[in-house]
């Protein structure tokens, strides 16, 4: 009996001495949050096993409806996959993006990572905490959050020619209401406007694909007109010359009050031939 008490003071000691660690370290700012610090080992494993249960359990309670092979379901997929999804987690033949390399954890590369229909649906739908992985429930209704989680059932297995084949005739960014333009790069085609409405990277650019072709409002625009960078993704864009805004024009010298500006001055009578003024005390005649 002295022994078990023993124990279970030791683990009550333990449990104490990790509480007060903890709350040291999250009230002191010693863990460094930064997206470029990647978590100890020890951090990542928990965080990574939570992560893999929580889903896996509500997963588990979902069924998925019948017909989500059919291709038109999968087309429609491809389409809001393209547009919401591909600049995180990638297309067939795309290198990693600017905004894949910014985010930690690094999100998965679904072209090469399988992931099952249910916990695929969940995932789109609620999205993750603190993963940089939006909710699109909010704003997508379940078919086709479910017509996205059959298309990533083919991903693995496309080439660049099928997935951009399958995008263009998918009809585009498109899920029963409240899109609010391209959330990523899709195959052939760039946002102009970013999601508050302001234009992309602060103004309006073309996209050129590697060949040279030219879409957008602006075709047929040179490097001369602008400057032209290329994306991690291998697309190349050019941006519109700034014009700079005209030389303010100098004020007008101050002149000096007019001390009689305010003052009536009396209006000049008109001279006549006949003013009797003039004749007063003249007794000639004409």
């Amino acid at each position: 009996m002295k022994t078990i008490h023993t124990s279970m003071l030791a683990a009550a000691v333990a449990i104490g001495l990790l509480a007060v660690a903890g709350t040291v370290t999250v009230y002191s700012g010693v863990y460094n949050v930064a997206a470029d610090d990647p978590h100890i080992p020890a951090v990542y494993a928990l965080l990574e096993t939570a992560r893999a249960r929580s889903i896996s359990a509500r997963a588990s309670e979902l069924q998925p409806p019948p017909g989500l092979d059919d291709e038109a379901r999968i087309r429609q997929g491809a389409g809001n996959y393209a547009a919401m999804c591909a600049g995180c987690h990638l297309a067939p033949g795309s290198e990693p993006t600017e905004l894949s390399k910014g985010l930690y954890p690094t999100p998965p590369d679904l072209t090469r990572k399988m992931v099952s229909t249910a916990e695929a649906f969940w995932v789109i739908k609620h999205g993750i905490k603190a993963s940089g992985m939006p909710a699109w429930g909010k704003s997508m209704q379940d078919e086709y959050i479910w017509n996205m989680a059959a298309f990533l059932q083919k991903l693995p297995k496309l080439d660049r020619a099928k997935y951009e084949t399958w995008v263009a005739s998918s009809g585009g960014h498109s899920h029963g209401g409240g899109e609010t333009g391209g959330h990523g790069h899709a195959p052939g085609q760039h946002d102009s406007q970013q999601e508050s409405g302001e234009p992309a990277h602060e103004q309006a650019h073309v996209q050129q694909s590697g060949k040279g072709g030219a879409t957008g409002a602006k075709q047929g625009m040179t490097s001369e007109d602008g400057t032209r960078h290329t994306h991690a993704d291998g697309m190349q864009h050019l941006h519109a010359a700034t014009v700079k805004p005209p030389e303010p024009k100098p004020p007008a010298p101050l002149r000096a009050a007019d001390p009689h500006a305010d003052m009536a001055m009396p209006a000049a009578k008109p001279k006549t031939d006949a003013d009797p003024a003039r004749d007063a005390g003249h007794g000639h005649q004409h």
